[in-house]
């Protein structure tokens, strides 16, 4: 590809990357405005209904404006990052959004780290070995590691590796870089191993198509050391659909951590999000949302551009050569 037909192909996922956070953003606050109870009856609790409380608290949260205006108004101070003022805390929500996004962020990268190294290795064993009792093993656990949701493993590790045998932490963030990590290995497991046997499984038939190729069977015939076959003519085609699948993977592994955040008290997008629908918080929701939308929308951006060091051959549309 050369570099205008890169660059107009960035340009064009970029802007359908934008009307797509668009699209999302007007369901996003759809919902929320249809949802049952007002935020009005939030804010006042048991005190005493007044009109005035009333009309004060519908101009200042726009409560009044017609449907389109105050998605209008929302969307302009949403690209502006200001979400409004959480109803529960009286803090703006973007204040509380940057103080928690680094615990998901982090969390997060270290799952989809754990997903992609012991995902993506196992899987090329055990095609490499296929029949093997390594091969039948790593796919019987990968059945059992599907089937197990992040809340049922979380709980679980939780109470073997915290209050059995003390080894990790029980809750919390710690403190520095290193003892983030520590405390963090446990949520970070229970969150990725579900996702990582999809990966094994994924990793492992793709790679057992490419394998079974006449291309890879010649360059066995031509003498070929299985190292460099593997390597050379292989792997590489076979990382093209994992590749494709892991922008999935890492979307899978954002919306996972909120229940794992709750289950590990990590004070997260994820758990902040859970609080706000349980008190109701419109404008914490509807900030939340955005962000770990837009987050899911960048990864998928990332992944497509992987796909293209990954295979550079692909041709993208009629600017590509």
């Amino acid at each position: 590809m050369s570099k205008s037909g890169f660059v107009w192909y960035l340009v064009r996922r970029l802007a359908t990357m934008a009307l797509l956070l668009v699209v999302v953003s007007f369901l996003i606050f759809s919902l929320t405005y249809l949802s049952p109870g007002s935020p009005v009856d939030v804010l006042l609790g048991p005190n005493t209904r007044t009109s005035e409380a009333v009309a004060a608290l519908n101009a200042k949260y726009h409560l009044q404006d017609p449907f389109f205006a105050q998605y209008w108004y929302w969307l302009t101070n949403a690209l502006h990052l200001d979400f409004g003022t959480s109803i529960l805390s009286s803090l703006p929500v973007g204040d509380q959004i940057g103080d928690r996004l680094p615990v998901s962020l982090f969390l997060g990268g270290y799952a989809y780290v754990l997903t992609m190294v012991f995902g993506i290795i196992p899987g090329i064993v055990a095609a490499v070995k296929r029949g093997t009792a390594f091969d039948r093993s790593t796919v019987a656990a990968s059945i059992v590691a599907l089937s197990a949701p992040a809340f049922v493993t979380g709980v679980f590790a939780l109470y073997l590796f915290a209050v059995v045998l003390p080894v990790f932490p029980v809750a919390g963030m710690g403190t520095g870089f290193v003892d983030g990590l520590w405390h963090l290995t446990l949520p970070a497991i229970a969150l990725a191993l579900s996702v990582m046997a999809l990966m094994v499984r994924h990793t492992r038939a793709a790679m057992i198509g490419v394998l079974d190729q006449d291309y890879v069977t010649f360059a066995r015939a031509r003498g070929l050391s299985s190292r460099r076959v593997l390597v050379t003519y292989a792997l590489r085609n076979a990382l093209i659909p994992v590749v494709t699948i892991s922008g999935a993977l890492l979307a899978a592994v954002i919306i996972g951590g909120v229940i794992v955040e709750q289950t590990f008290s990590l004070n997260g997008v994820g758990s902040l999000l859970i609080q706000s629908v349980e008190t109701k918080d419109v404008p914490t929701i509807q900030g939340v949302a955005l962000v770990v939308a837009a987050i899911i929308v960048v990864a998928n951006l990332l992944a497509d551009l992987t796909y293209l060091v990954v295979d550079p051959r692909i041709r993208l549309g009629r600017h590509a050569q």
